[in-house]
């Protein structure tokens, strides 16, 4: 089942026994099991049949004799069981599951307890970062019986895509520059970026445009030196620009890893050595290509003039070579803002 379609059943009440969330991307899971812990029963009833369970305090046993409790005074009871990859017997054999009796092994229980859950519990299991084998016989058993949900990691090149969405369902806009810049520093971590445009929109009035001042000023990213106005800087050919961004990088190492820099310089030229090769070079079709907004187009049509195939090739060796150099390899006594600043002259000379 999708995540829409789960929460879409939520807010019309139609409840299912068992949810099973499980998956790398912990974001969906905890927007799932939150709806369910704050909205199903109402604060009267929560007291009494509303139980959270931690996966390294109980075995499946605990869960199920959980489960099989009748509500007080009220038609659901709502167990959730958090970080539930950690009980050790959820989806293999226990035990007495090891035994055979009369040459079959027995069912494991929590596979029994699905099969015949009790109908006014709402069992939510949160499983995160794992998952399970779905062509497994219990993972066939969730999917009959209950919501079988898997979060998975949200791809690169799909955060611009969800951040415009995610603010778009709060009404705000964001300015294509902002999202970049969101998405460089940001990463791929759903539960820090929704935490972080959170705050920025406390500060921010209803339907207002962020921009890249807002980050700076409520975030903290400084909108001049950063990983993608340097990259601006490189495809312009501008040295100074460049060389005042790393100079910034150097005086604060730790908060500008080269290893960072370095794979985001990559991403960049890949993108630039694709456009070389495109036959339609419209600017719709190149951003549909290299899965960039239309805004920054101009930016690598520019930044191609300036770099030619053949430069571009030595350009990805620059980049190995320091890539491995920032990981120790003949190395020296160079430090990552000096191993920088030859990566970035190479590349513009």
């Amino acid at each position: 089942m999708e995540f829409n379609d789960i929460i879409s059943e939520l807010k019309k009440k139609v409840y299912r026994p068992v949810y099973f969330l499980m998956g790398e991307e912990p974001y969906f899971i905890d927007i799932i099991s939150d709806y369910i812990e704050q909205n199903v029963l109402d604060e009267s009833e929560k007291e009494f049949n509303q139980t959270i369970l931690y996966g390294r305090d109980i075995t499946t046993a605990d869960m199920i004799a959980a489960a099989k409790r009748f509500p007080m005074m009220s038609e659901y009871q709502v167990i959730i069981v958090k970080e539930a990859q950690n009980i050790s017997d959820m989806v293999g054999r226990d035990k007495e599951g090891e035994k055979e009796k009369s040459k079959e092994k027995t069912k494991h229980p929590f596979e029994a307890y699905l099969e015949n859950p009790q109908k006014s519990t709402i069992l939510v299991i949160c499983y995160k970062y794992k998952t399970v084998d779905k062509r497994t016989s219990i993972a066939k058993t969730i999917d009959k019986n209950a919501v079988l949900f898997e979060s998975k990691k949200i791809y690169d090149n799909k955060v611009p895509e969800w951040i415009n969405n995610y603010l778009r369902g709060k009404e705000y806009l964001v300015s294509p520059k902002a999202t970049a810049l969101l998405t460089e520093y940001l990463g791929t971590n759903l539960s820090r970026i929704s935490n972080e445009l959170d705050k920025l929109m406390i500060n921010l009035p209803p339907k207002s445009e962020i921009t890249v001042e807002h980050i700076q000023t409520n975030i903290g990213i400084s909108k001049d030196y950063n990983v993608f106005e340097l990259q601006n800087a490189i495809g312009k050919r501008d040295v100074l620009k460049a060389n005042r961004i790393i100079n910034y990088f150097a005086a604060d190492e730790k908060e500008h890893p080269i290893v960072k820099t370095v794979s985001s310089l990559y991403g960049y030229f890949c993108k630039l050595l694709s456009y070389q090769f495109l036959s339609d070079k419209s600017k719709m079709s190149v951003a549909s290509e290299l899965g960039v907004s239309p805004f920054f187009v101009d930016g690598y049509q520019q930044a191609a003039k300036n770099f030619s195939v053949g430069k571009l090739k030595a350009i990805f060796g620059y980049l190995r070579e320091y890539d491995l150099k920032s990981k120790g390899v003949d190395r020296g006594s160079a430090t990552e803002g000096e191993l920088l600043k030859e990566l970035v002259f190479k590349i513009l000379h």
